[in-house]
């Protein structure tokens, strides 16, 4: 508990310098390219396009979900998995590229991850802005779930975090974690209900769907359509939330542990 305690005191105490970092990396991420930040969201566009177009018109045919139209069901799912992906993968990955630098000053380690995080946050916040928009236009009201909206950011921000924070010290002490979580994260993506519809996967192959619901991030994306979709409440299924925040805690205790047991020795792994 106190390796916890002493990685929330680091993130606390060094907020401000978490904060000027991510304003730096956001304003330098596209400082030499024409369009500069604009960038941030063609990228995440044409992958939507993309997916809309295969998924959506292409095997569907454009046929809705649940009464939603394709395009808006996946934005959904697609939007919080375009932030997940690349703060995992870049997260994980944070300590090993800045060791370097923090090992010639005093620096507190344990934010690398977070500030990896942040930085994708504010394109994320922006195309949740977006997808506001769209659903005022095809007048989708989500109704009074939206108020679970914060909830979920929550969740989501804290298993990243935490994921991020034990995945970068596994990554530093073996370098092989990096290559297999990037394979892992393309194989979770169809795993993980972006494009698919879990409902028919639920009445051909319930005990699939069971297994595919240990997932945390099945929890995640199916918590932004209940969300955004005015389907259900966090609460009205208890276990799975307990579930969600028990392997999310174990994994913050973990790499808490772990973050504090060897980041002395970072250097010598290197």
């Amino acid at each position: 508990m106190r390796f916890v305690l002493q990685i929330l005191k680091e993130q606390l105490l060094h907020l401000n310098l978490i904060l000027r970092i991510c304003n730096y990396d956001l304003k330098s991420r596209y400082q030499m390219h024409y369009l500069g930040l604009i960038w941030e969201f063609i990228t995440p566009a044409m992958k939507i396009i993309i997916y809309w177009v295969v998924f959506g018109l292409g095997i569907r045919g454009g046929e809705p979900i649940n009464g939603t139209p394709y395009i808006v069901w996946l934005l959904v799912g697609l939007i919080p998995w375009l932030f997940i992906s690349p703060s995992v993968i870049q997260g994980v990955n944070s300590v090993y590229v800045k060791i370097n630098l923090v090992s010639k000053m005093k620096f507190p380690v344990s934010v690398l991850p977070t500030i990896s995080v942040l930085s994708h946050a504010f394109n994320f916040l922006i195309m949740l802005v977006c997808l506001g928009i769209v659903l005022i236009i095809l007048q989708i009201n989500p109704g009074i779930h939206l108020l679970q909206l914060p909830y979920y950011l929550l969740c989501l921000f804290v298993f990243l975090i935490s994921f991020t924070l034990l995945g970068s010290t596994i990554s530093i002490i073996i370098r092989d974690f990096q290559t297999m979580l990037q394979s892992g994260m393309r194989l979770m993506f169809f795993l993980t209900p972006v494009f698919w519809d879990p409902s028919i996967l639920a009445k051909s192959y319930p005990a699939i769907l069971t297994f595919l619901k240990l997932n945390p991030l099945y929890y995640l994306i199916e918590g932004f359509r209940a969300t955004f979709l005015g389907e259900i409440w966090f609460f009205n299924d208890l276990v799975y939330t307990l579930y969600f925040w028990s392997i999310t805690l174990f994994i913050l205790f973990v790499g808490s542990f772990l973050h504090m047991r060897f980041r002395n020795k970072f250097i010598d792994y290197l």
